[in-house]
């Protein structure tokens, strides 16, 4: 039964999402963000009921697997995102929560995703150059905490939350990659950034020593960052890493000094 679960898992994160009817309800309102450069970004944003404007709230963005690419806006909330919507309400910690949708043939991250290592490109791609820009609008736009934003993103969006983390290491309070890898020459520049990262040591879509090297290499850089494998687990370790109210507790309780 496991077996079959985590192929079901796996599936969904390779494969298209198409999205029903059911998913159609108000808990995240499309967006779409249009840059000065004539290119934009779809994106689904939550917005915590009765908001005060007074306040200031998390800013949690949602970076989702290669399987959730597409034009519908809505496949990417398919794997974690309601996870972290649902926590935040049950456990009355209200956040803004984004999630940006990567379009077909795009990537957050152009690098391949089964290979050893990879540099990081010089130029972030199209898409994480939106993100980076919608980031910083929203942050202007809505009541946001400057000290309490985070990153979170599995498979392709593992990478991502890698790459803008080491783009932008002075922005993020703290950070969920969940398998995926990130450039160990980098690892420096997010040191004193609190990193818990999630990796299955059955992964045969990325890598599990690319969760490896980059703990490694930030321990080696004097960081100490969280790091979770889990045993006999494949692709699909975001199931057990949104499921776990002791992940998003740490998570939400870190605030940038």
């Amino acid at each position: 039964m496991k077996f079959v679960r985590s192929l079901i898992h796996l599936s969904l994160s390779l494969l298209p999402f198409h999205a029903s009817s059911a998913w159609a309800d108000t808990d995240f309102e499309p967006e779409y963000y249009k840059s000065d450069h004539k290119t934009g970004i779809d994106y689904r944003i939550h917005i915590p009921d009765n908001i005060d404007n007074n306040k200031l709230y998390p800013l949690v963005i949602f970076l989702h697997g290669a399987g959730q690419r597409g034009s519908d806006n809505i496949s990417q909330l398919a794997l974690g995102a309601r996870d972290l919507m649902a926590f935040s309400k049950r456990s009355n910690m209200p956040a803004i929560i984004v999630a940006p949708q990567v379009p077909e043939g795009e990537q957050w991250v152009d690098t391949p995703w089964d290979a050893d290592s990879h540099q990081m490109p010089e130029q972030p791609s199209r898409t994480m150059a939106l993100v980076m820009e919608l980031v910083a609008n929203l942050s202007i736009d809505k009541p946001v905490d400057p000290a309490r934003i985070y990153v979170t993103g599995l498979s392709m969006g593992g990478f991502g939350t890698w790459d803008i983390i080491q783009r932008m290491p002075d922005y993020f309070a703290a950070a969920l990659p969940v398998c995926g890898g990130g450039d160990i020459d980098q690892a420096y520049k997010i040191a004193h950034m609190p990193i818990w990262a999630f990796h299955g040591d059955s992964d045969n879509v990325v890598k599990v020593d690319r969760s490896r090297d980059m703990i490694a290499a930030l321990k080696q850089a004097g960081s100490e960052p969280k790091y979770t494998e889990y045993a006999n687990v494949g692709h699909d370790s975001w199931v057990a890493t949104y499921a776990d109210n002791g992940v998003l507790t740490w998570l939400f309780s870190q605030t940038k000094q």
